[in-house]
């Protein structure tokens, strides 16, 4: 029985839509034994191919990654090997390695970046950007202050001190508006814009304190920006999510029971020194819905007048911003810590203290709250970003300790649903990669993904680290 199960073959369909590694076009089914892999699959194109250097090669099957042998593939889905079955194949993703770390005096709780692919970058009407070595990674850290770096992990600027003007304590949050402006908030309850000048020939780099925003109770977690309407969400512990303004003109009058008790009550400036004063402005609205502290929001990426929020209540709300309004609610079964979305799929990916990934779809016609689970980290996860590159990875920073690097598409069906497992796993550089469940002295805080930089991560170990971004994720968007 065992040979003959040897001996099982199948018929095989190779295609691809990358012409630089493309099959000879007569090339047509290949009849394969069932007991193939991804490596002896791989081999076989390369025989084909005729490569001098081989090349590694992923797998996929009706758009997902093929992770077991052919023939464990059948059986899961039930197909008879009489079935010519089609395989597209991609190049391999490539190992993150380490590229890079930044050492800092404190836990470091938050990561950005401005480069001539970010977000930020894009917008960006300046020609020096788009030059190799113009990037610019932004930390924030518990010490209170900002740091600018470049990517030699020299600091080209440093955020003021609380007696010029910063944070009076540890700093959360912070994302680049724009190239010329950074938003942060933190445990001081506020959230901040900053004017930041980069290096010029006249002078060094800067960040200074442009406007105050009050009106949280408590500490506020995170945050999203939306450069063109110059819009701030919030994410604060008070159980609420504030809308906020970029610009002094447009924000209200800071309401009076959030400001600084030392603050002299009449004034809208909070004097800093004898030549230095910030205006203090207040919310747009709080939005309040929630039963629990709120951990993350983002904009829904198609549309920046809605809005999507996590929270330690187990919900996922979405929210029409004009009206201020929870439009509807996501109820999971575990506390949601971090959000990102996959705007293609039509999927929230959402970071639970269960030590998994949930992925929602948000929609109101959606019959099923839960499209996905991936598993594989052994701690909460805290933060998620996108492959810039891919409709189909994100990476994810966890308090066990590393970031993980994920493709959606590879999956198997389990009792609970579908069920995805990590393509990698990225370890801090500070205690040489090593893995430690409870994450002690190496939890992660932030991880973005960034198409020129890498993947950036910072966390308990102080450091801002760096790893290799391109082509992580599979070569295809099929």
């Amino acid at each position: 029985m065992a040979a003959e199960q040897e001996q099982s073959q199948v018929r095989i369909q190779l295609t691809t839509s990358q012409s630089d590694i493309a099959l000879p076009e007569k090339t047509g089914p290949i009849l394969v034994s069932t007991n193939f892999r991804r490596y002896t699959l791989s081999s076989l194109v390369n025989t084909i191919l005729e490569k001098e250097k081989p090349i590694p090669f992923d797998f996929l099957i009706n758009g997902a990654l093929l992770r077991s042998s052919l023939d464990d593939y059948l059986t899961q889905h039930g197909i008879s090997a009489e079935t010519t079955l089609y395989l597209e194949y991609v190049k391999a993703a490539i190992p993150p390695v380490h590229l890079a770390s930044f050492e800092h005096d404190d836990w470091v709780s938050s990561v950005d970046v401005l480069s001539s692919a970010s977000a930020t970058g894009v917008l960006r009407k300046d020609v020096n950007m788009q030059k190799p070595g113009h990037e610019r990674i932004l930390s924030a850290s518990y010490d209170g202050l900002l740091r600018i770096w470049n990517k030699s992990s020299q600091i080209t600027a440093i955020s003021p001190s609380a007696e010029e003007g910063g944070h009076v304590s540890s700093v959360k949050a912070a994302k680049f508006i724009s190239s010329s402006h950074i938003a942060s908030s933190g445990t001081d309850r506020t959230v901040r814009v900053w004017k930041y000048r980069d290096t010029s020939d006249d002078s060094p780099a800067s960040i200074s304190p442009q406007i105050e925003l009050y009106g949280h109770k408590a500490s506020v977690d995170e945050l999203a920006v939306h450069q063109s309407s110059s819009r701030i969400l919030s994410a604060s512990a008070d159980h609420s999510i504030g809308i906020w303004s970029t610009k002094k003109s447009d924000a209200p009058s800071a309401p009076e029971s959030c400001l600084p008790s030392h603050a002299f009550r009449g004034s809208k400036r909070r004097k800093i020194g004898p030549s230095v004063s910030t205006p203090q402005r207040g919310p747009l609205a709080l939005l309040k819905s929630h039963s629990a502290p709120v951990s993350s929001v983002i904009f829904a990426p198609t549309d920046s007048t809605v809005a999507y929020s996590g929270s330690w209540d187990h919900a996922l709300k979405t929210w029409d911003l004009p009206t201020s309004t929870a439009v509807d609610t996501r109820s999971t079964s575990h506390s949601l810590l971090s959000l990102a979305a996959l705007p293609t799929l039509n999927l929230v990916a959402a970071g639970t203290s269960a030590r998994h990934i949930t992925l929602i779809d948000p929609r109101a016609s959606a019959t099923n709250i839960v499209a996905m689970t991936l598993r594989g980290h052994t701690n909460a996860v805290v933060s998620l970003a996108t492959d810039p590159n891919s409709t189909y990875s994100l990476s994810s920073g966890s308090h066990d300790g590393t970031c993980r690097v994920w493709d959606v598409r590879s999956t198997k069906t389990e009792k609970e649903g579908r069920v995805g497992q990590s393509m990698y796993s990225i370890g801090r550089e500070s205690v040489g990669g090593e893995s430690r469940a409870s994450g002690d002295g190496v939890k992660v805080f932030s991880v973005v993904w960034d198409a020129d930089v890498g993947i950036i991560s910072a966390g308990e170990d102080k450091r801002v680290q760096i790893n290799q971004g391109k082509n992580i994720g599979s070569n295809t968007e099929s």
